[in-house]
């Protein structure tokens, strides 16, 4: 089972000083900074997924690249960009979701193409026009007709796609985009695909869908689809049924949920193969939005506010360094808490007692935990949110390795 990483481009800086929340000086992202397969070992995924959308931007505006660092992606091509050993698979994409309440997709398949090709990928994937319905087997209820214009708009570009690919002599592996609004449907636009000529293909529109509504699907799917056939699923990371999803023809998947649950869930943070912690919360009083919005309204003392970010941060370290007690931390924590935590926001402080208590980060086998200690389990900025997100993906990828896949 193959995991591919979504690039939105999420690096961090080595040189990243935590004490005094400083950048080396002379810092230039695109050279300095490192993506997770370059400081994470082993290295947790198997293959980078790069949309258009994020690279080229879309109908939503610009994408998450640069002119420069696009200009430079189409110079060096995706592996020397993204600096990944020659063996890391990559897939491109057009980013769906960006595009999701247009009429039509916004992109021609000979410029996804160019893409493709020009990038260097070794696969990518048809356009596609996401469908967010489910209609379960047996349903009497009528498919709305958007959706089924939706499926035959995906159906009809991944035959031009497929075409197209073979015309320009086969540079990248075609993937054909299925969409559908229940098991008949994917079933239908899987078989549709088989008989084009595509041996992979992926499964879209499935992330608000259940587990057993995705099973019941690729159950369907069984009945059409040639033993030969690969089937990717997107934007789908539900390891607890990955065995059962590859007994029914899935060989990989893609997710960034593992990595932004990180600094995205409220509560679900930190996470081990049995377990996720609440990360600490220590808003910076010169970079935290809300509570500089709360400074300037006159609701919090800005000098009262970074004597308790100093207080909390000195405590935690301490705690870390066993110099300070578990009580000491989280009486800083309260008191800080007490005075920047929103309105109506429930505390955290037994979430926080539990997470300090176990400690976690002293027993990670990963690199970042060892070389950062409790910092990687503070809520705070993007080097040590983004370093917790690298270690989530680390944990992703032992929980994989321990999936006994026939």
């Amino acid at each position: 089972m193959k995991f591919y990483f979504p690039d939105s481009q999420d690096m961090v800086s080595p040189s990243y000083d935590f004490v005094n929340d400083e950048y080396p000086p002379y810092r230039v992202r695109q050279r300095d900074d490192v993506y997770a397969h370059e400081i994470v070992r082993p290295v947790p995924y198997d293959g980078i997924l790069v949309s258009k959308a994020i690279v080229d931007g879309s109908v939503k505006g610009a994408g998450k690249y640069s002119t420069p660092q696009r200009e430079r992606l189409y110079r060096l091509g995706v592996k020397n960009f993204f600096r990944a050993d020659a063996r890391m698979s990559t897939l491109g994409d057009c980013g769906a979701f960006n595009y999701i309440d247009e009429e039509i997709p916004p992109y021609h398949v000979d410029e996804v193409l160019d893409f493709y090709e020009g990038c260097g990928f070794d696969a990518g994937i048809s356009i596609d026009h996401i469908i967010f319905g489910y209609l379960p087997l047996g349903s009497k209820e009528q498919p709305n007709p958007a959706w089924v214009q939706r499926q035959k708009i995906s159906l009809g570009l991944a035959a031009d796609f497929l075409a197209a690919v073979r015309r320009r002599g086969e540079k990248i592996q075609p993937v054909g985009a299925a969409q559908g609004w229940g098991p008949e449907s994917y079933a239908d636009s899987v078989a549709q695909l088989q008989r084009m000529g595509y041996q992979r293909i992926a499964l879209g529109g499935m992330v608000p869908l259940k587990s057993h509504e995705i099973l019941a699907c690729l159950q369907a799917i069984d009945e059409i689809r040639r033993s030969d056939t690969e089937l990717h699923l997107l934007g789908i990371n539900r390891v607890d049924r990955m065995m059962e999803f590859a007994a029914h023809g899935v060989t990989s998947f893609d997710s960034t949920s593992a990595f932004r649950q990180a600094f995205m869930d409220d509560r679900n943070n930190f996470h081990t193969t049995t377990e996720s912690f609440t990360a600490i919360r220590v808003p910076q009083v010169d970079g935290n939005p809300t509570l500089k919005r709360m400074i300037l309204a006159g609701n919090v003392s800005q000098a009262d506010a970074i004597t308790g970010e100093r207080a909390c941060l000195r405590a935690l370290r301490a705690y870390d360094k066993g110099t300070a007690s578990l009580e000491e931390a989280l009486e800083a924590l309260k008191a800080y808490e007490d005075l920047v935590l929103p309105p109506k926001k429930k505390s955290y402080i037994d979430a926080y007692a539990h997470t300090l208590r176990s400690a976690p980060w002293r027993t990670c086998p990963c690199k970042l935990c060892h070389d950062h200690g409790i910092e990687i389990a503070i809520f705070r900025g993007t080097e040590r949110n983004k370093r917790r997100g690298f270690h989530n993906l680390s944990v992703l990828e032992a929980k994989i390795s321990l999936i006994p896949f026939a």
